[in-house]
């Protein structure tokens, strides 16, 4: 119960305030163009026990991810978590995501006693491994990715320790980039913490953390009054993943939903076990893809905190693609298995609630990496970057063309900065027309992407979705077209796998066709 509703709403838009202006602090004072430019980074507030209290308008993959992650620091350093220091990780077998993604996470005292935590999530343009951005096509164990963190204090009395990430500073082809993102990082907790300490001067501690429990218990009311609309509904679907990369092929994700009175059980029973390559998906980045699809579908004017997913019972077999045990890579998993997550869970609510659930949208992130020498400069480069597609039609709505859609929220990364930071030319930029699947209503169309290589001995790795398969539609729609990845040098153009690692030269272009979203709804005759 709400003791005070109009100070209850006060204290709920203060504390989400504080989680954007995190985000706007680390987005401004990051190095690399994937954070300042692309935005790939997102922030939340949690209580003391690690639980999501407020979260900026970020990426989803992330946020659902990360109260993990702050779970994890207290599981295993909360001794070593003192006023004025930070914990680093990017383990995705505690709470991470893929490895470079690295969680920063600042907890919060008043009178020497632990009240809340600041956390943010940026993902890093290089952290080692075998090829350059650290997102190889191909990978089949965990090392070959990059460095992996478990939870350790990489802060100690408000500095960044580099004695500290000297593993991560080794390994990394642009270790002043990292500490560049790093330091933005810090700054951004520090940000989180601040502003909370000055709401706290106007309302107590003592009613801020009254109102943690008093928001999570809010959202797990208005969901589970959401949730039994449906009740003894059942549903199940099917969808593959197209390879790992490694030779294996149309990789099985099923899941089962049953509605109960207030709660919904999640059931991945049936899905592949884990793989060879790196499509497998940590299972933090699995919760968060089903936290997703139902506080979208449901969550409507609902705060999104721990209350709203308190009501979801998600089963995910251990050993499993969608719950890997080490040393599984996974670096795929959290941008491409997420995104077929997404997927087979709407798919599964589509014969519940028909009229909500958008046809399938691109299923994929289009991730492209690029690193070699900069000829300019003589320094090493790292370029990563995701591409939109087409989202998917749904009743009463075309879908968006070239946008990113479902577990990534970033943007773009601009013509004018990528050319600058990097020996790359942008030479095709635009829509690819009449992509999206046919229907009352269209599925949005992808988009075409063709970046020229101006340095040698680049290595380019591409990991990618929907390129044997296409997203599909709804109601009678028609699917949107898969994509297709090509490297073209001298007139001469090749067809790349959807996961694939190669060298280049000087003049090489890469150009990626994304997937359309499928349509919704027999198409008109006329």
């Amino acid at each position: 119960m709400i003791e005070d509703p109009i100070l209850f709403e006060v204290i709920k838009n203060s504390l989400i305030s504080c989680s954007r202006e995190m985000s706007q602090a680390l987005r401004r004072t990051a190095f690399s163009p994937n954070i300042k430019e692309r935005r790939d980074c997102s922030c939340a507030l949690f209580d003391s026990q690690g639980r999501l209290v407020a979260q900026s308008k970020d990426i989803p993959v992330h946020l659902g991810a990360m109260p993990m992650s702050v779970k994890s620091c207290i599981e295993q350093i909360e001794d070593e978590m003192q006023e004025n220091s930070m914990a680093l990780l990017n383990d995705p077998y505690s709470g991470g995501s893929h490895l470079p993604d690295l969680t920063l996470v600042a907890p919060v005292f008043h009178k020497g006693e632990r009240v809340a935590f600041t956390a943010n999530r940026a993902h890093h343009a290089d952290v080692g491994g075998v090829s350059p951005g650290s997102m190889p096509g191909m990978a089949i164990s965990i090392e070959e990715e990059g460095v992996l963190i478990r939870p350790r204090i990489v802060v100690q009395n408000g500095e960044l320790r580099q004695s500290a990430i000297e593993d991560l500073l080794s390994a990394t082809r642009t270790p002043n980039e990292r500490l560049g993102d790093l330091s933005a990082q810090v700054a951004a907790n520090n940000v989180g913490i601040r502003r909370l300490n000055e709401i706290s001067q106007r309302h107590k501690w003592e009613t801020i953390t009254r109102t943690f429990t008093e928001l999570r218990d809010y959202s797990t009311q208005k969901m589970q009054i959401a949730i039994s609309n449906f009740e003894g509904q059942t549903s199940q679907f099917i969808d593959f993943m197209d390879s790992d990369g490694t030779g294996h092929w149309h990789i099985p994700i099923k899941i089962g939903i049953q509605f109960e009175k207030q709660a919904a059980v999640i059931d991945f029973a049936g899905t592949s076990k884990q793989v060879i390559g790196n499509i497998n998906c940590p299972l933090a980045s699995t919760l968060s893809s089903v936290y997703y699809v139902f506080i979208s579908i449901l969550g409507k004017d609902i705060p999104t905190n721990e209350g709203c997913w308190s009501v979801l019972d998600i089963r995910v077999p251990e050993g499993c693609l969608l719950n890997p045990r080490y040393p599984a890579p996974v670096s795929a998993g959290n941008v491409e298995t997420s995104q077929r997550i997404a997927d087979v869970t709407l798919g599964a609510l589509s014969s519940i609630m028909p009229d909500r659930i958008p046809a399938a949208s691109q299923g994929t992130m289009n991730n492209l990496t690029i690193g070699g020498i900069d000829h300019r400069t003589g320094r090493s480069f790292s370029f990563y970057e995701t591409i939109g597609g087409g989202s998917g039609a749904c009743k009463g709505s075309h879908g968006a063309n070239g946008i990113q859609v479902h577990m990534t929220n970033t943007l773009n990364t601009p013509i004018e900065a990528l050319e600058i930071a990097y020996p790359l030319r942008v030479i095709t930029y635009k829509i690819r027309q009449n992509s999206g699947g046919d229907g009352r209503w269209r599925g949005g169309d992808g988009v075409i992407r063709e970046i020229e290589i101006l340095a040698n001995d680049c290595e380019v790795s591409i990991q990618s979705e929907r390129r044997h398969s296409e997203p599909w539609g709804l109601q009678g729609g028609m699917s949107g077209q898969s994509g297709i990845n090509q490297m073209s040098l001298d007139e001469k153009h090749f067809r790349l796998e959807a996961k694939t690692s190669i060298k280049t030269l000087k003049g090489t272009k890469i150009r990626i066709e994304t997937p359309g979203g499928g349509g919704w709804g027999t198409p008109s005759k006329y």
